[in-house]
């Protein structure tokens, strides 16, 4: 939808959201960010207690709140409608120019799957056995695994993850070295022998004694707004 647009089109379309988002939290006294943190709450609670009725009542109750305060937000409305007004005119000028097939006398490379996918909702974990490729992602709500004893690291590996709610959890081998950059707004963070049981708005900085010395190593850099970062050895 997007490939025919420039960035600096988008980038006005981008700060029109934004100067609307924030006379929409200036007309309503903020009312809209207290609904929207108070529903995220609800969603974040009850997936951890979804086993239970309670949690299962508390996600939805949180889930519905969640959508309706979004949908009713005129900087949502704003978006869907551009969306729509560029879906329309893509598929006008698709029908006008009909796309012709590319040729390419070079043969199309292999192309990896990720090994954790960009997912806005659910768990997630690695498969039982995998080929390394580094992992850069962005994720909603839910809980991640990696386990790096199924697969062969290189000599320096990297971890991404960027997530909303949700617990990070990365198994590490004995003999890989490791280096963890992570922020939370609130969490836990329990790092092979370090833990802190109370991470608010704060920042982790922790390094093996042999990484850059020792191989392999892994360099893992993480952030959440709500959720717990667990690095331990298998």
């Amino acid at each position: 939808m997007f490939e025919k647009v420039e960035t600096k089109t988008i980038n006005k379309l981008l700060l029109i959201a934004a100067v609307l988002l924030i006379a929409e939290i200036i007309l309503f006294d903020g009312g809209i960010l207290f609904s929207l943190l108070f529903s995220g709450i609800l969603v974040y609670v009850g997936h951890r207690s979804y086993d239970r009725t309670f949690g299962k009542v508390v996600f939805w109750i949180g889930l519905v709140s969640l959508v309706m305060t979004i949908l009713s937000m005129a900087v949502v409305r704003f978006l869907l409608f551009i969306l729509l007004v560029l879906f329309l005119y893509n598929y006008f000028q698709a029908g006008r120019h009909p796309a012709r097939p590319a040729f390419s006398r070079d043969p199309p490379s292999p192309k990896k799957e990720p090994v954790i996918s960009q997912k806005m909702w659910g768990d997630q974990t690695t498969p039982e056995a995998y080929a390394w490729n580094d992992i850069n992602v962005h994720g909603g709500i839910g809980d991640r695994t990696i386990d790096l004893s199924h697969t062969v690291l290189p000599e320096k590996a990297v971890i991404s993850i960027r997530h909303l709610a949700g617990t990070l959890t990365i198994y590490v081998p004995y003999e890989t070295e490791v280096l963890v950059h992570h922020s939370a707004l609130i969490g836990r963070a329990t790092i092979l022998d370090y833990r802190s049981t109370h991470l608010r708005n704060g920042t982790v900085h922790y390094q093996t004694e042999d990484y850059g010395w020792k191989e392999p190593g892994v360099r893992i850099v993480t952030s959440v707004l709500s959720g717990d970062l667990e690095v331990k050895r298998i």
